[in-house]
């Protein structure tokens, strides 16, 4: 009987161990709250949209550590939506907070090896604030505060001069932190090389904005960066440059702007570290069913034992689209298809490859300190019979449910952009987008409504089907 009461004692603890794991939400990323919001946009219903991201944010669904999440969020929504200001009053406060707060967490995670990074409050992914100033720089646009949209464009500009500078700042901080933590796991940051540098949506805007105003000097040089962009960075814009026009002798330039689907988010893939003391070595394994046993990758680590050890890393995933191609209609009649300028997964996938060392570094070091903690646990604990199973059971229960992968990403980017530019003559015109499916079906017939195209001027609809 003294048995099964012990038992039952330690069966308690098991569970009781189970769920406050599950409940601790500051470890887990959770996002069931954008489904149904996330629908209502993609039915076309973005006012409603709106109102539901208030009413969650209203019942605590973004924590103050995800702010940045909220702000973005609102902001693409109120652009989607039509309500320009508001848009820009969201994006500027995630655009300004952003720098500060990827600063204060680089230096909190360097302070404390074991902080799991969903405590940390979220900065924001490199392409996330972006496009932020990509975003406003249309809002500014529409309102017809060139001079404005000009700021944000140069913003996006620097942000990508700055980048790599940004992260070799973030690896010395980081280093040094890993050196002076007390669990001792040393591992080495290897800064990747940073292949973006130019981005093709921003310079299209730019050109076109200069074109507006009559500095065709200077949109023939954003145009010859515009190339330069697709000829540099083939990894990024692996497919042909669109046809892009600012300027002709006989006619008005009309350009369309399309923003379609939604951009990509995060999953977590799981894998396990085992050690080699004899080789001095980590190796990273896939955990997932499908590929379990495969090499995810490995690592030079002084360990004194040989472990086996759970942990998760964030990847980047495309999220699908159903529209394939966009036709643009002027008066009735079809003028031409618009023509990819920027898929927002590979921008988001070549962004994310610098922040996603770091994490998998220290992710790494995190593991083994918390998974040498746990060995020695398990040890004192081990106290033979069903007690002492219970009590490492519950040790490798806590240990596995804290090391969640952080999945936070804004949820309403666009997946791609589509741009053309058209031969029209000068005077009100009836514009019309026509969404078709990869199998040759429309989804959807989008009406600007009368447009007055102007020789010289800004002669830029933008319109979003987030499906």
């Amino acid at each position: 009987m003294a048995h099964s009461v012990t038992a039952a004692r330690f069966i308690a603890l098991l569970l009781s161990t189970v769920l406050v794991g599950l409940g601790c939400s500051s470890l887990a990323t959770k996002q069931g709250f954008y489904q149904p919001i996330t629908a209502e946009l993609r039915a076309g219903n973005a006012a409603t949209a709106q109102q539901m991201l208030e009413a969650a944010r209203d019942k605590g669904k973004y924590a103050e550590k995800d702010r940045l999440l909220y702000f973005i969020d609102a902001g693409m929504l109120a652009h989607y939506a039509g309500d320009y200001q508001l848009s820009n009053e969201k994006l500027s406060v995630a655009e300004e907070a952003a720098e500060e707060l990827f600063t204060k967490s680089v230096s909190r995670a360097a302070a404390s090896l074991l902080l799991n990074d969903n405590i940390l409050e979220y900065a924001g992914e490199d392409y996330e604030v972006l496009y932020t100033n990509l975003i406003m720089a249309l809002n500014y646009a529409a309102l017809g505060k060139f001079e404005d949209a000009f700021v944000e464009i140069k913003r996006a500009n620097l942000k990508l001069e700055l980048l790599e500078q940004k992260y070799a700042d973030a690896a010395a901080t980081y280093q040094r932190g890993l050196a002076e933590d007390t669990n001792n796991v040393e591992i080495e940051y290897d800064l990747p090389k940073l292949r973006f540098h130019n981005d093709a949506l921003a310079r299209y805007l730019s050109m076109h904005m200069y074109a507006a105003v009559g500095k065709y000097d200077d949109a023939r040089i954003d145009f010859d960066y515009l190339g330069e962009a697709f000829r540099l960075q083939s990894h990024i814009y692996d497919f042909a440059m669109p046809d892009v026009a600012y300027y002709s002798d006989t006619a008005a330039i009309l350009s369309v702007v399309a923003l379609v689907g939604l951009a990509p988010v995060k999953k977590a893939i799981s894998l396990r570290i085992r050690t080699d003391k004899d080789l001095g070595l980590v190796q990273v394994l896939y955990d997932d069913p499908s590929m379990a046993g495969a090499e995810y990758g490995h690592l030079p680590v002084n360990v004194k034992a040989d472990y086996y050890f759970k942990f998760a890393l964030p990847t980047i995933v495309p999220r699908p689209s159903q529209v394939a191609g966009v036709e643009v209609l002027v008066d009735g009649q079809p003028v031409g298809r618009l023509q990819l300028i920027e898929d927002v997964g590979a921008v988001a996938r070549e962004t994310f490859e610098a922040r996603k060392t770091l994490i998998y570094i220290r992710s790494v070091a995190r593991a083994i300190a918390k998974g040498l903690a746990a060995h020695k646990l398990k040890k004192k604990a081990d106290t033979g019979g069903l007690e002492g199973w219970l009590k490492k059971a519950a040790i490798d229960i806590g240990a596995d449910l804290i090391e969640n992968a952080d999945l936070r990403s804004t949820q309403f980017l666009p997946g791609r952009v589509l741009v053309g530019d058209f031969e029209v003559a000068p005077g009100q015109h009836n514009v019309v987008l026509r969404y078709f499916s990869a199998d040759g079906h429309e989804i959807e017939r989008v009406h600007h409504g009368e447009f007055d195209v102007v020789r010289q001027g800004w002669n830029l609809i933008e319109l979003s089907l987030p499906q």
